[in-house]
């Protein structure tokens, strides 16, 4: 594929070789270890990388790269953009994480339209207080749960109002649940900032082909394993809804779902003493 298609389905912003936007890659590698990079990575592909440093443009150039994406709207600041143009590499710049870049890139393959998955809401940099990450593991029920009880026991160390810590609890675990019950693997994703708190819960499993219909109450694709479990009533979306402020749901057939949830601080204000 051509680095210009990458370059389009990840909204990327070119820091240089923009001459050479239409150099084809064979290959795709993702990682943030440099010794792997020299020791898998293969001739004309392209690197996605965390890693804003020089030390990554150059392993990439040893290895015979293409190009180079930073993920998470990093930037370089130590000459990487002028070794870059020097050595005949492209470097892009994405606000998309490692998860959401790869399943683009997929997307250009198969053929999907990338814009179906969105940009992960995880406010801005600038005015983040904490950020956490979590990985769920599907189909394993005896842990399901263990991340959505993380996120709350969070939540009250830092003190928001229980008001407001329930219902970011209840939709951590919905949508924890639809991890472990529909996909094969997910990660969720908090962030605190000053006036709102995001979840985002991103899975790689069999996806939605109806959002519309999902969202429904009663409506229900569970096992009866998982019903024999007490879930699959059909209400965990439209619960999610009723409790977030902010609600954005994508999914692709056959990749995974993106579910971001935005709840706003001042709506919930903390109240001194209070205890859930």
């Amino acid at each position: 594929m051509k680095i210009r298609a990458i370059k389009d389905a990840l909204d990327a912003s070119v820091i240089a070789g923009e001459d050479r936007l239409e150099t084809v890659v064979e290959h795709v590698y993702a990682s943030d270890l440099m010794s792997d990079v020299l020791a898998f990575g293969q001739p004309n592909s392209i690197l996605l990388t965390g890693l804003a440093t020089r030390q990554a443009l150059v392993s990439a150039h040893m290895a015979e790269f293409k190009g180079v994406v930073l993920i998470r709207g990093k930037k370089p600041n130590d000459g990487s953009a002028e070794f870059a143009q020097s050595s005949q590499l492209v470097l892009l710049s994405t606000e998309l994480d490692m998860y959401d870049t790869c399943i683009r890139i997929e997307a250009i393959e198969s053929g999907d339209a990338p814009k179906t998955m969105p940009r992960a809401v995880h406010g801005s940099r600038e005015d983040t207080l904490l950020h956490h990450q979590f990985a769920v593991e599907g189909s394993n029920f005896a842990n399901a749960g263990n991340v959505s009880t993380e996120v709350k026991s969070i939540l009250k160390t830092i003190g928001f109002d229980p008001r407001l810590i329930r219902r970011i609890a209840i939709c951590t675990f919905e949508g924890e649940m639809n991890v472990v019950m529909h996909a094969r693997r997910g990660k969720v994703t908090l962030a605190v900032a000053p006036t709102a708190i995001d979840v985002v819960i991103e899975d790689e499993g069999k996806g939605i082909p109806d959002v519309e219909q999902a969202m429904q109450e009663g409506f229900s694709t569970a096992t009866e394993e998982m019903r024999a479990r007490g879930f699959g009533s059909g209400m965990g979306l439209p619960n999610i809804r009723k409790n977030t402020d902010e609600l954005n749901l994508a999914s692709v057939v056959g990749k995974g779902t993106t579910l971001q949830m935005r709840f706003f601080t001042q709506k919930d204000p903390v109240s001194p003493g209070s205890e859930s």
